[in-house]
């Protein structure tokens, strides 16, 4: 089975000692980091800050994942490349024009990607290439912090990947992910996967991530 890279959500990263956890997160070997930006409106929380991203961006030379949950994305599409982001996702639910939001992102230099809702049927993606670098897929719902996993949602990432045209898009599962989901996050084609709960559980990086691991060695 194949190694998929692992984008720490820091959602789920406990916050009062944010330096250190960084740091362990580094020792583990994590891919990337990920932040999720929400408006309240397109979802109905709050988290993260986008000052969070400007202190965390000399620490470390990590890329930077960023999931934007929000409408009309536009606007802050070139502060976040100012404070570090290495790839954001847009969401097609909350973009009229994705194709153009996906090209301004590329612009910036800077990877751009597509966020879909479980309840989000895909629709044809080969119109945005050459601008898509990435797809998310969400297996769970924004909704509380305990959302149950929706395997049942990556079937329409098993049936886009049987699409021509396609190729070198790099898909990603976000949403309670841990291992004993990621077995089948990974045979259903998940290039990356987004961990928050399971990568922070009870202060041990270290080890959760090596389960993580080892549930796809």
């Amino acid at each position: 089975m194949p190694r998929p890279r692992i984008s720490a959500s820091l959602a789920g990263a406990p916050l009062a000692n944010l330096g250190q956890t960084l740091a362990d997160l580094q020792a583990a070997g994590i891919d990337m980091l990920h932040f999720d930006l929400e408006d309240g409106v397109f979802v109905p929380v709050m988290g993260l800050g986008t000052k969070l991203m400007a202190d965390l961006r000399p620490l470390t030379t990590l890329p930077f994942d960023v999931h934007l949950m929000m409408v009309n994305p536009e606007w802050i599409l070139e502060d976040l490349v100012r404070w570090g982001a290495n790839r954001i996702a847009v969401h097609y639910e909350a973009c009229a024009y994705p194709r153009r939001v996906l090209r301004q992102i590329a612009a910036l230099g800077v990877q751009g990607g597509l966020a879909f809702n479980p309840a989000t049927p895909l629709p044809d993606l080969r119109y945005l290439q050459p601008h898509l670098s990435f797809v998310v897929i969400l297996t769970t719902e924004p909704e509380i912090p305990d959302s149950p996993f929706l395997p049942a949602v990556l079937d329409k990432m098993r049936a886009a990947k049987e699409v021509s045209g396609l190729q070198g898009v790099e898909w990603v599962v976000d949403g309670a992910v841990s291992p004993a989901t990621l077995p089948q996050v990974v045979h259903a084609g998940a290039d990356t996967v987004v961990v928050g709960r399971a990568l922070f559980a009870g202060g041990a990086i270290g080890q959760n991530l090596a389960a993580l691991r080892a549930a796809v060695a």
